[in-house]
């Protein structure tokens, strides 16, 4: 099976052209857009082009499938507010390609997917979520972005290309390849990471209630200022996880809606999402200890009230061993001597798919360590190699089995 980088490359980038935005290779591309609609369309008909059998789940979900059981590749194709264009398409131009090479040299069965919402305009991994089971479309579809636009209403917008549920069973296991979006393989000038595990996460939203009041006639020791709150429990926090996290430990406050969110106005209330993420599930919960007791702590010394939205998460996710074996031969294959065994501190849909079916993910550097932003990139001859590897494995895993 051998797989054309030029035609890989050409498709990664007619991706990008589906949002391209800002400065370099930047893309804005969230669930449920128009732009990403639209890519979804295109992607379809790439896989029927290629004999694959397109079906969309009522998430939004987009499956190519293979006929009989197959390895399943693939990622997202949505993107960040301000995105780059490799985060999620790689894996999913990537998983095209290898399918395309593996009709090509007459198997094995390769199916792809592009999973709806990994980068969380409504929650977190939501596609793969539902499809997964760990959340029912029930309860994801009352989910709103930061606009207040229920997920129910956005994926409306889809639904005529919806065609029914999309089973498990037919694969036989699911690998993700991804940039790294960190700078370890970067600053080493290694060009494959093999993951190890994926860390697990918690969100939730927390808001402070005070009094909105006059920015200029009300004392400072009179105000009940939300914000203020905010900024005394980041403080409290930043000194009360010390002792409890490791190096790889991280937590973020990414987002903070005050209102009125005026300059002359004392805000009244501050929403705020807190995010928690670490390989280890016990010091998760100890670190949802602490939040809670700290919010609760500045809550009642600025005269606040306080109220927490509902704690989403995935747990941690340690890969499968046959089919992280078959990416270490292939890295070795393609990149003897320059690549590595390491965890992912971001979160994929592998961690979802992981309830369902064995699960392997595959890192090429990121420039700089940088994602999520515009200026994210690789070099061409790294996302080669990437793919190279997904289809040495691929062509292991299929001659075993």
């Amino acid at each position: 099976m051998q797989v054309d980088g030029d035609r890989f490359l050409a498709d990664l980038h007619k991706l990008r052209s589906f949002g391209a935005a800002g400065v370099g290779k930047g893309v804005v591309r969230p669930g449920y857009s128009a732009p990403d609609i639209e890519a979804r369309r295109w992607l379809a008909g790439q896989m029927t082009q290629i004999g694959l059998r397109v079906e969309v789940d009522a998430m939004g979900n987009l499956f190519g499938l293979a006929d009989g059981p197959s390895l399943l590749l693939g990622s997202h194709s949505d993107s960040q507010p301000e995105g780059g264009w490799l985060d999620g398409a790689l894996g999913v131009i990537a998983a095209l390609e290898v399918a395309r090479a593996a009709k090509e040299a007459g198997g094995p069965a390769v199916s792809v997917v592009s999973f709806q919402d990994e980068e969380g305009r409504f929650g977190v991994t939501t596609g793969s979520a539902v499809w997964s089971g760990h959340e029912t479309l029930a309860s994801a579809d009352v989910l709103q972005d930061h606009a207040g636009v229920a997920l129910g209403t956005a994926r409306q917008a889809m639904a005529d290309m919806v065609t029914g549920e999309v089973a498990s069973e037919v694969f036989t296991g699911f690998i993700e390849l991804h940039i790294e979006q960190g700078p370890s393989l970067d600053t080493s000038g290694e060009k494959i990471g093999v993951v190890t595990d994926i860390v697990g996460i918690r969100d939730m939203k927390v808001t402070f209630d005070g009094q909105q009041n006059h920015a200029g006639t009300t004392p400072m020791h009179l105000r009940r200022d939300a914000f203020q709150a905010v900024s005394s429990f980041n403080t409290l926090l930043n000194d009360r996880l010390r002792n409890v996290v490791t190096p790889q430990t991280v937590w973020t406050i990414g987002h903070v809606s005050l209102h009125p969110n005026a300059s002359s106005i004392v805000p009244g209330r501050a929403v705020f999402s807190m995010q928690w993420r670490d390989a280890d599930t016990d010091r998760l919960a100890r670190m949802e200890t602490i939040i809670r007791e700290t919010a609760a702590e500045v809550a009642q010394a600025q005269g606040m009230g306080l109220s927490f939205g509902p704690l989403l998460g995935l747990e941690p996710v340690a890969m499968d061993p046959r089919l992280r074996r078959a990416l270490e031969d292939g890295a070795e294959a393609v990149a003897p001597g320059k690549w590595r065994n390491m965890p992912s501190g971001a979160l994929h849909d592998a961690t979802n798919v992981a309830r369902l079916l064995p699960v392997a993910m595959l890192f090429v550097p990121s420039i700089g360590g940088l994602s999520h932003t515009f200026e994210e990139d690789t070099d061409e001859a790294d996302l080669v190699a990437g793919v190279q590897v997904l289809a040495h494995a691929v062509s292991r895993l299929g001659s075993a089995a």
